[in-house]
């Protein structure tokens, strides 16, 4: 039971990678439903493989970075989360661009993915900062 509305620093970090590790979860799942509109056909199929591949690793390998043993471990899986992040913005951008899936699907993932990838590239940035 708490005692005090305050909340530390160490508590807040926590909650904001647990809110980040919902939120790119809810993005991976976002994802699976999205690519479930994409035609039949040989092409919707190797772009629904390597959306979902991409789009799915982003927040796992961002539960990796979490539990990095130190600080270079987390700059590198952090950095694996980015170019995860930009592949999966790649494919929509594709989708995109060809009318491909559902249209208000995938303008919500173009711009959580722009934002996702804006984070991580962040939090890179200030992981590489932190370490000099």
């Amino acid at each position: 039971m708490r005692i005090s509305n305050f909340v530390t620093g160490r508590e807040v970090a926590r909650m904001d990678k647990i809110d980040l590790e919902k939120r790119t979860k809810t993005f991976a799942l976002k994802v699976i439903a999205f690519s479930a509109t994409l035609p039949p056909t040989k092409t919707g199929s190797i772009i629904e493989y390597q959306l979902v591949k991409a789009g799915t690793s982003v927040g796992a390998n961002y539960r990796e970075a979490n539990r990095a043993e130190s600080r270079n471990d987390f700059i590198h899986k952090i950095a694996i989360v980015e170019k995860e992040a930009s592949e999966s913005r790649y494919w929509l951008e594709i989708c995109d661009e060809a009318e491909l899936g559902d249209r208000t699907k995938r303008a919500w993932l173009l711009q959580e993915s722009s934002e996702l990838l804006a984070i991580f590239t962040s939090s890179g940035r200030t992981a590489k900062a932190a370490r000099v």
